[in-house]
């Protein structure tokens, strides 16, 4: 291990591994761990400090693995349990940390919980593990309050009785296969608090918390009339109590196993009341992911974050992409808004592929320098695009479905990876192999093959970014402090002796002085100047 002892994770480098996407070992087309571990190498090479898994448990994949089954084994389609204890041995070997997903909030409609307490009655003690309820009106048809699920339609479902009667109905905030838990009930808080030691004692570091903000709904789950149909969640006691008792078990396996959470919350203050010492150790910043090229929000943006982490000592995070949104290069390359958000992902909107790819070379620049912990999205080291042209009959994301349509989902971020080769699959499986989406013929100029040798290639500015987090005592966890270069440009201090520039102006600027450049996303002008959209490390 890389002896930063119980710190390690206030600057880590994160790297995601959507495992169903990322690199196939037995050529049935879907990423398996097989696949994964003969990739370590190309992971230790890069020089990330942990790997974060998307859930690999058991599932009929309605959500991509986040309907789950069993929380205790793998998807027989990814491999084994065995395997996995493997990769995280062989990981550890490396230096490599592990974070795995976890997904309280809800479970599969297939795990043996919700089986059990469809075929029980209504009250029935299985039936206490959810949120079974039942109807409004005088026949029951109408849904118990007005919430709508995240992926589009009403957030209940009407079950069908024993007896052949139409029934009560369940409450579920994602697909209809993904029933909510109730975390009133102290049997779901059992249940997986017993998870959790299964995974540590097989060596996991730490687990990412999907929905973490979720778990503790409304008392009397009121209707939301006027508020955009989102859930009114709760600022219950009861959801930090979770985390403090999950802290109390991960204190049992030492210090440095961590908890990551997953919160969209508008406000700091309650955001960072998830962060004291004795509860969650980061959380991901969507701020900072959603937010778009332009150098006012991103420094009002990256002030909040530093700000809001600072009464509670929590370090903050830094990503640009993940498994859920369009992936930046397109983003960036867009004319107009350059941020993201779900209610409109701007699917088919003009891209200018070359402008995305130069301002994502200078954000990763811009991340991988700011104080706290950074997570990396596959692909992104590649300067992957979303591939926005996905059959419809190929798509497998239930918001396609959910919304008839309207909303596109998240599988062009989820294509699988380009390895090596000229066509498809890249080396993402054996030759002859057919990958679960389609990837695009113009890949052949991003794979990691072609790109490794290649000193101008986004792989190498990666490579060579990530080293030198690992070595210069300024980056990573510490204090940074801004300089004035002008409204457009983003300029930081990061003791000892370490400067970042990123220019969104539409002129070259002139640089700060330095002793020497360390890193550039781009060349300089004949004058020395940095030129737009462009980002430099100077020592």
């Amino acid at each position: 291990m890389d002896g930063q002892g119980t710190s390690w994770w206030r600057g880590a480098a994160i790297y995601q591994v959507y495992l169903r996407s990322f690199a196939d070992g037995d050529g049935d087309g879907i990423g398996d761990l097989a696949g994964a571990l003969a990739k370590l190498p190309y992971l230790a090479e890069l020089g990330i400090d942990a790997i974060w898994f998307s859930p690999w448990y058991p599932s009929p994949m309605a959500d991509g693995g986040y309907d789950v089954a069993d929380y205790r084994d793998i998807e027989p389609v990814f491999g084994t349990l065995a395997q996995a204890e493997e990769f995280i041995e062989q990981a550890h070997r490396l230096g490599i940390r592990i974070i795995i997903d976890i997904v309280p909030n809800h479970c599969s409609d297939r795990h043996p919980w919700f089986a059990q307490a469809l075929a029980a009655e209504p009250g029935s003690p299985a039936r206490q593990r959810f949120w079974f309820r039942p109807g409004r009106g005088a026949d029951g048809s109408e849904p118990p309050n007005d919430w709508q699920s995240r992926f589009g339609g009403p957030a209940w479902t009407r079950v069908t009785e024993a007896d052949g009667r139409p029934g009560e109905w369940y409450l579920h905030l994602y697909a209809a296969e993904q029933p909510d838990l109730n975390w009133t009930n102290p049997e779901v808080h059992a249940e997986f608090a017993d998870i959790l030691r299964f995974w540590f004692d097989r060596g996991v570091d730490g687990l990412r918390i999907d929905v973490a903000d979720g778990l503790v709904k409304a008392p009397g789950l009121p209707d939301v009339a006027g508020a955009n149909g989102q859930l009114p969640f709760s600022d219950l006691d009861g959801v930090h109590e979770i985390y403090r008792a999950w802290r109390r078990i991960a204190q049992e396996y030492g210090e440095d196993r961590i908890f990551v959470g997953e919160m969209w919350l508008p406000e700091p203050v309650r955001f960072a009341r998830y962060l004291r010492p004795d509860e969650l150790h980061s959380a991901f910043n969507f701020d900072f992911l959603s937010c778009p090229w332009e150098a006012g929000r991103l420094k009002a943006v990256i002030q909040a974050t530093v700000d809001s982490h600072a009464p509670v000592g929590a370090p903050p995070t830094w990503v640009l992409s993940n498994h859920d949104v369009t992936r930046h290069v397109t983003r960036y390359g867009r004319p107009g808004d350059t941020g993201f958000t779900f209610a409109d992902r701007r699917h088919g909107t003009p891209v200018d592929r070359a402008l995305g790819t130069r301002r994502a070379r200078a954000a990763a620049l811009l991340s991988l320098s700011l104080p706290g912990g950074a997570y990396v999205y596959q692909g992104e080291e590649l300067g992957l695009w979303e591939i926005e042209d996905v059959p419809d009959e190929l798509r497998e994301d239930p918001v396609f479905a959910r919304t008839q349509g309207a909303d596109p989902g998240r599988d062009g971020c989820r294509v699988p990876l380009p390895w090596s080769g000229q066509a498809a699959p890249f080396g993402f499986g054996p030759e002859g192999s057919v990958p679960w989406l389609p990837q695009p013929a113009e890949w052949s100029g991003h794979t990691a093959q072609a790109q490794h040798q290649d000193p101008a290639s986004m792989h190498a500015l990666y490579r060579e970014a990530l080293r030198l987090r690992r070595e210069l005592p300024a980056l990573g966890d510490g204090p940074m402090r801004w300089l004035d270069l002008g409204a457009e440009v983003l300029a930081f201090h990061r003791p000892p002796g370490f400067t970042c520039v990123v220019n969104l102006a539409a002129e070259p600027v002139a640089l700060p002085a330095h002793e020497r450049v360390l890193l550039a996303s781009g060349g300089l002008t004949a004058a020395g100047e940095l030129p737009p959209d462009t980002a430099i490390w100077l020592a």
